[in-house]
Parts: C-alpha cells; sequence; structure tokens
C-alpha cells in the first residue's frame, strides 16, 4: 500500500476507483466526484461492488481509517491506496467536491 498525495489521486481518478470510507454524517459535507461511498465499517460485507481489475484509491477524514481498508484491500486480492491527509487535505486544496 502506498500513500499518495491528493494530487495523484486527482489524477487518477478516472483509471482508479475512488472509494470513500467515511460515515454517512461525514460525506453529508462533501465527497470527491464519482466517488463510491462504503463506509468502513460495511465494506467487508460490500466487497463485491468493487471489481479487483480496478485499483483503489481509499479516502476517509484524515487519512488514518483510508490507510486501514487499503491495506485490508490489498490483502484481499485488490490493489489499494490511500490518499494523504484525506478529506481535509483535499478540500484544504480546493480541489472539487460534490
Amino acid at each position: 500500500m502506498a500513500e499518495i498525495p491528493i494530487t495523484e489521486a486527482e489524477q487518477r481518478r478516472s483509471t482508479a476507483c475512488i472509494l470513500d470510507v467515511r460515515e454517512d454524517f461525514e460525506v453529508a459535507e462533501g465527497m470527491i466526484p464519482d466517488a463510491l461511498h462504503i463506509p468502513m465499517g460495511q465494506l467487508q460485507a460490500r466487497l463485491a461492488e468493487l471489481d479487483p481489475a480496478v485499483p483503489v484509491i481509499a479516502v476517509c477524514r484524515s487519512g488514518n481509517r483510508s490507510a486501514a481498508v487499503a491495506e485490508a484491500l490489498n490483502g484481499a486480492g485488490f490493489t489499494a491506496d490511500t490518499m494523504a491527509g484525506g478529506m481535509i487535505a483535499w478540500t484544504r486544496a480546493g480541489l472539487p467536491t460534490t
């Protein structure tokens, strides 16, 4: 698992699955356009929603939960990275949210 900067995550949005693992109330404040929202606690039950052939960039509020998710996904046969700084860094950089 690699921790990638927000600039790289933004560049890879069209070729990777952005997986937002925050809770519903956090996502209500905005998320990366076209991201897939699966709260961390639901990931195991919803793993089939992810395509193992598509790289995953896991995102949370600050980067801690997403690092654990990326590690678990890599262990399950996916290729996953985590976005450094999470949505805090993304919004501070002025990148788009929905």
